[in-house]
C-alpha cells in the first residue's frame, strides 16, 4: 500500500501535480482510495514500488514542491479485507494521507 501527498496545496483548483500523481496510480492498476486529504493506492509491490518511482517525477516535473509518501507492506487478510488501513495506519483518516489536491 502507497499514501502519498503533493504540495503546494490549492484549495480552488486541481494542480497539475495532483493530476500527474493520480494519472500515475491509475495507469499502474492500483486500487486507489481518495480521500479529502489525499490518496491511497494498493496493489503487488513490484507494481507499487514502480509506481512510486513514476510519481515522484513526473509530480515533480508537474510542480510539486515537497512530496510525502508512505509504503506499507500489508498482511493478504489485511489487503482483503481492507483492515490495516484507516487509523491502524497512524494516519486517522482512512485509507488515505493529506494530498494537497490529488484526488
Amino acid at each position: 500500500m502507497v499514501e502519498f501527498t503533493t504540495e503546494p496545496f490549492e484549495l480552488d483548483t486541481f494542480p497539475p501535480h495532483a493530476a500527474a500523481a493520480r494519472k500515475v496510480v491509475d495507469e499502474a492498476g492500483l486500487d486507489v482510495a481518495v480521500g479529502p486529504f489525499g490518496t491511497g493506492a494498493e496493489g503487488e509491490a513490484d507494481r507499487i514500488l514502480a509506481a512510486v518511482t513514476k510519481l515522484l517525477r513526473e509530480s515533480l516535473d508537474a510542480g510539486a514542491t515537497r512530496i510525502s509518501v508512505q509504503v506499507s507492506v500489508l498482511a493478504e487478510a489485511e489487503s482483503e479485507t481492507g483492515s490495516g488501513t484507516g487509523s491502524e495506519s497512524g494516519t486517522g483518516t482512512g485509507s488515505t494521507v493529506g494530498e494537497g489536491g490529488t484526488p
